[in-house]
């Protein structure tokens, strides 16, 4: 990493992890998505998305941003190989973007498209850094859209599809294959409280998204199992506690509820076959034999995203029942307002680890901030490096209690654009200005970089 920038080591705060604690095959990385940080909207044979067109919508997003640019890292991906090697991660999970490879979600296929994630896993690959593909991080083809997106049950062959697309062509190289990313956020913000694209808000549109989405899992496991009997493969699933906002029965019956939406409406029946039973009957009515079947495949890892714990309060004007609630005023928090709790981060690992009996890669955890270089042009964000050092200890302590945890990625290598709330919260190791694209390593990234070599074995 840039010399002229770094914190020295004997600044930065030490790490109170046990790395003896770790499985041999323990692995480091980062995280990112297509939307997020590629740009490139409407070059090169690429179609739009839900976001692409939400974005454009007045009020919609912080600031006016949009994803149009982002991080430009369709075009700067080289570069940013090179910061992830420098820091020594060993995994780098990302999306393809559906619109890329498939303009219109079906049909004609896109090879341009195709060929930038072919540079992407080689350059990758060069860099001995292991690529793990996720197929949906919420960047659904317009076109889709306009079908009913994720209210069409056809949508399920559709993903299947491409699933099968991306198998064939580079299975060759990718081991780890993720279907969805967050589809409690993707569905509930998007289709019933109308925050999210493709900005519903309508409690039917939302339980018929909801089964639809896992009928496309079940249906994508199927296809790349097909086409690649030894891949593996995982889905990556919100995994907070859910908190009531006060003491009042109602705010724990909400809390309760979201928590059905939010932590279990989509792991439950993937590795269970079943709804969770404050909800099931919601999702009845667009059930069809044999769905429950489809949706239940067998899995070979479950990935678990956290940051904090979430709160609920009573809504009675609410379609679900619930409202989002805010956090303790006397609770730490983050630069964006969320809970520091690595005790929680602890407690869902043991629990996740125990309930669906696969090995757990943690697949984001972060802090998110208002970054800014000091006047000699480093960022020092020691704030994130007490959240990451606190949550990385946290980890360990549940792999001690026998949790099953092989890796851990730190949401997220680039400051990038974090949907609602555009450019404005930075969750990067990785400082990107907006104006110029210039990428500036953090102090937390040199961090990460002192935390891997320590448990480095090669």
């Amino acid at each position: 990493m840039n010399d002229k920038i770094a914190v020295p080591q004997s600044e930065l705060p030490g790490t109170e992890l046990d790395t003896s604690l770790l499985p041999p095959d323990f692995l480091w990385g980062v995280s990112t998505s297509s939307y997020q940080i590629e740009g490139a909207a409407r070059e090169d044979g690429r179609g739009l998305s839900i976001w692409d067109v939400f974005c454009h919508q007045k009020g919609r997003i912080a600031n006016g941003d949009t994803g149009d640019i982002a991080c430009d890292h369709y075009h700067r991906y080289a570069e940013d190989i090179v910061l992830m090697r420098e820091m020594g991660v060993r995994a780098y999970r990302f999306s393809t973007a559906w619109p890329r490879l498939l303009p219109r979600g079906r049909g004609a296929v896109n090879e341009q498209g195709l060929a930038f994630y072919d540079r992407l896993i080689d350059g990758l690959l060069e860099a001995r850094i292991e690529p793990w593909l996720c197929l949906y991080h919420w960047d659904l083809p317009q076109s889709l859209d306009d079908l009913g997106g994720w209210t069409n049950r056809d949508i399920a062959g559709w993903f299947a599809d491409y699933a099968a697309l991306v198998a064939r062509r580079y299975g060759d190289r990718v081991k780890h294959f993720a279907t969805f990313n967050e589809p409690s956020v993707s569905t509930l913000f998007g289709y019933a409280l109308g925050w999210n694209a493709p900005g519903i808000a309508d409690k039917s549109s939302y339980y018929k998204a909801a089964h639809h989405l896992n009928l496309a899992h079940g249906a994508a496991v199927d296809a790349i199992r097909d086409l690649l009997p030894s891949a593996l493969i995982g889905a990556i699933h919100n995994r907070q506690p859910v908190l009531p906002e006060s003491g009042k029965p109602e705010d724990a019956r909400a809390a309760e509820l979201l928590d059905a939406h939010w932590n279990l409406l989509f792991p439950e029946p993937q590795s269970f076959a079943a709804y969770p039973a404050l909800i099931a009957h919601e999702i009845e009515p667009y059930q069809q034999a044999g769905d429950m079947a489809r949706i239940c495949r067998r899995l070979d890892w479950f990935g678990v995203n956290h940051y904090s714990p979430i709160y609920a309060r009573a809504d009675a004007s609410s379609q679900l029942g619930f409202a989002w609630g805010k956090p303790p005023t006397s609770a730490q928090q983050t630069g964006v307002g969320w809970s520091i709790r690595p005790d929680a981060f602890r407690d869902v690992l043991i629990a996740a680890s125990r309930r669906y009996r696969l090995p757990i890669y943690v697949t984001e955890n972060g802090s998110g901030g208002i970054d800014a270089p000091d006047a000699t042009g480093a960022i020092v964000d020691n704030a994130r490096i007490d959240y990451l050092r606190a949550y990385t200890n946290a980890m360990g302590e549940a792999i001690r209690a026998g949790a099953d945890i092989h890796g851990y990625f730190v949401w997220s290598l680039l400051d990038n654009f974090e949907w609602g709330a555009g450019f404005t919260n930075r969750f990067g190791l990785v400082h990107v200005d907006f104006k110029t694209l210039k990428r500036t390593p953090k102090a937390s990234a040199h961090w990460y970089a002192s935390l891997i070599r320590k448990t480095r074995k090669d």
